[in-house]
């Protein structure tokens, strides 16, 4: 029998789905295809810079946690294309797939992983892409916060009634959908609510930014040794608990209990 907690989980993405969906299609009926060259303002441009940034840190997501990347690319080119509705049917399929048992440890570190109970993280430790991926959030940051600063210089506050066409709209409820995907993860991460609400608030306010900056940090606290998939988890989680434990002894594990 499933948790509160996934039945709660599996209720909001299932209407945030079917709320991006429907605004999808009311606003191609109202303002036809977003395919047009007016469209694109410069907030409007910037909006898209920022929503596509934290579309990255989901598909990599993707990437990771599918067993192999012939179904992880279809499923990356959905997120591409149709942004949020892909997110949440793919939160609801991995939150459908967590068995009964699971429910007496943490759901979630089923929902993040890879095969949970596989030994693969010798693997992880022999390809680990930690530095890699700092420098990669490190710039996406960067480029948002150059994207920001420019667009505010040249085209003035985005606190304007004429910026929020149909379009734009549009493009907002989707990428706040995905921000509360991300926000998710995050008060999932943190030690603490209080900690973890700061880092929403800043997730709402700055997007992108503060996406790149929270992953980056967390990816400072690996070494370049460790395997990738510990940024998913929280400091209490027994999968992390495990590694770190047979990490001392030079040895490697994966999701035994």
């Amino acid at each position: 029998m499933a948790s509160s907690w996934e039945i709660g989980l599996r209720s909001v993405f299932a209407v945030l789905g079917c709320l991006m969906l429907a605004t999808l299609i009311y606003t191609i009926s109202i303002d036809d295809l977003p395919f047009r060259k007016d469209l694109l303002t410069p907030w409007m441009v910037a909006t898209l810079v920022d929503f596509y940034i934290n579309v990255v840190p989901l598909a990599a997501w993707i990437l990771y946690k599918e067993p192999k990347w012939i179904t992880a690319i279809p499923w990356i080119i959905l997120l591409v294309c149709f942004g949020s509705i892909t997110t949440c049917a793919y939160i609801l399929m991995q939150l459908l797939k967590v068995p009964s048992e699971q429910n007496l440890q943490d759901p979630m570190d089923y929902v993040l992983l890879r095969h949970p109970g596989k030994d693969d993280t010798q693997q992880k430790r022999n390809h680990s892409f930690v530095v890699t991926l700092r420098i990669l959030f490190v710039i996406l940051g960067c480029l948002m916060l150059g994207t920001l600063v420019y667009t505010l210089l040249t085209d003035g506050s985005p606190f304007r009634k004429e910026l929020l066409t149909p379009w734009m709209i549009a493009t907002l409820v989707d990428f706040y959908i995905n921000v509360v995907a991300l926000s998710v993860w995050v008060y999932y991460k943190e030690s603490s609510w209080i900690s973890a609400m700061i880092w929403i608030i800043l997730l709402v306010s700055f997007g992108s930014i503060t996406t790149s900056v929270y992953i980056a940090l967390k990816l400072f606290q690996l070494t370049s040794q460790d395997p990738i998939y510990l940024v998913l988890l929280n400091s209490y989680s027994g999968y992390r608990k495990c590694v770190c434990l047979w990490s001392s002894y030079g040895e490697t594990a994966y999701g035994d209990k």
